[in-house]
């Protein structure tokens, strides 16, 4: 999932990723008007890894939280600190709980 939301940026993206041999897989964007939970909600993820946000409002902030409930049951939450990186998460990340 991408913060970036023109064909453009999407494509600038998509470029780093394969540039940096990241697995190939579909890119999320959020569309016109739509909020990152809107995202999440609309492709019904499995796993959403997220930052707390802590420095620009912390949960209102983040996507996990905004999900309807009956959503929210279907799919693993994992909040890492921010700008703390994703290195600790295991390679398998189904055996997780909800966070």
């Amino acid at each position: 999932m991408t913060s970036r939301r023109t064909p453009d940026e999407v494509q600038i993206v998509r470029d780093v990723l394969e540039k940096y041999h990241f697995p190939k897989g579909e890119l999320l964007f959020r569309r016109a008007g739509e909020e990152y939970k809107d995202l999440a909600e609309r492709e019904l993820l499995d796993i959403i890894v997220e930052d707390d946000c802590e420095s620009i409002g912390g949960e209102a902030e983040m996507t996990y939280p905004g999900i309807k409930p009956v959503l929210k049951v279907r799919m693993k939450s994992i909040i890492v600190k921010e700008f703390g990186g994703i290195d600790y998460l295991p390679v398998d990340l189904s055996s997780l709980s909800k966070y």
